[in-house]
């Protein structure tokens, strides 16, 4: 068996994909690998000519000569960062770990080149900035689109002010007047409430309560009444376990009425929706449970989409991929989770857990 004294370290140094040099404290390249070379692209000769200083980035080199100070001081360097100059001109970022030998007056060093992870890091701070800008955007469209909207819709409320429904005696056109009506009055109702909800969310305030399951559920369902007869619904509703959860009131009305436009959107041909609610404890969670039998999703091709923004897995002229979207960040937002189960033609099956 050969000792370890007598293995040479040369191939390791020659081979190694790292950056590896031995420096003098005055400053100079004492040694350097291959790799370093054919990154830097200047000969031994060049490297070991000038003072390493010259071939840093001129903007690290005053940072670079306080941490250089440290090490003739006998202090290792680990984990610093600093950019040098290629021949090339290309700059490049390299992480270093230094250890200075002060008998030798030799500092020994190895390197990792991270431009690739600096680029990285640099694109990922501009995402971030334009999303934030992006987000400064929308939220004052949703500002200015909720105000607008509120005008015109006033306005029809206002006209259904003015009519005078004894006068008209076509039972049919009454109860489509009607539901003109109700559908007006939900809108408003909602552009109000949103309205209230984009300044309460802009000052971190989100208004919680104990919400009423029942009472919800039943708001929403009038709101779209004629929805849900023409598409001739079934509900099995059965919140005996858990009747109210502390909640956003206007968190959970869209949360249901999006979960059933879904339903009818999504309903199978000619196979009328049948929707089902319940409310259960499980080990202590509260939750909602939401299921109907529409066309499903398939959760093998679509599973990690299902509550992404602006996704559609159906042929549906009517899908903007915004309502599950908006159900996962209410719920999300305040610290519940929702899962899906569900099999194409089979329906879909939402658990809802509350914080």
């Amino acid at each position: 068996m050969q000792k370890t004294k007598d293995l040479s370290l040369e191939p390791f140094f020659n081979l190694s994909m790292d950056l590896l040099c031995i420096a003098g404290y005055e400053g100079y390249f004492k040694k350097v690998n291959p790799a370093l070379v054919q990154l830097l692209g200047y000969t031994e000769e060049e490297l070991f000519s000038r003072q390493i200083r010259e071939f840093i980035y001129e903007e690290d080199r005053d940072m670079t000569a306080r941490y250089r100070d440290n090490l003739t001081n006998n202090v290792p360097l680990v984990n610093y960062e600093n950019r040098y100059v290629c021949k090339s001109g290309e700059i490049v970022w390299l992480h270093w770990t230094s250890i200075p030998l002060e008998d030798e007056n030799l500092i020994y060093a190895i390197a990792k080149n991270i431009t690739h992870k600096k680029k990285l890091e640099k694109e990922r701070i501009e995402h971030l900035i334009d999303l934030v800008n992006k987000n400064q955007e929308l939220k004052q469209l949703n500002y200015t689109t909720s105000h607008d909207l509120r005008s015109p819709v006033n306005n029809l409320l206002s006209i259904f002010g003015f009519l005078d429904f004894s006068k008209i005696d076509d039972d049919e056109i009454l109860e489509t007047l009607d539901y003109m009506k109700m559908a007006t009055e939900g809108i408003n109702n909602s552009l109000n409430n949103y309205v209230d909800l984009l300044t309460k969310k802009d000052s971190s305030q989100i208004d919680l309560k104990e919400v009423d399951f029942e009472i919800v559920l039943q708001q929403v369902k009038q709101s779209i009444s004629s929805l849900l007869n023409n598409a001739r619904v079934t509900f099995k509703v059965d919140f005996s376990a858990l009747g109210s959860v502390r909640h956003n009131l206007n968190y959970m009305e869209s949360i249901f009425l999006n979960l059933l436009t879904n339903s009818i959107k999504y309903a199978r041909p000619d196979v009328p929706p049948v929707i089902s609610i319940k409310s259960q404890v499980v080990e202590g969670k509260k939750q909602l449970i939401y299921s109907d039998n529409g066309l499903g999703f398939d959760m093998e091709k679509y599973g990690s989409k299902i509550f992404g923004l602006n996704q559609k897995f159906h042929n549906n002229g009517d899908s903007k991929g915004v309502g599950l979207y908006l159900v996962y960040n209410h719920i999300n937002s305040l610290g519940g989770t929702i899962a899906v189960e569900s099999e194409v033609n089979k329906g879909a099956t939402f658990t809802i857990t509350f914080k």
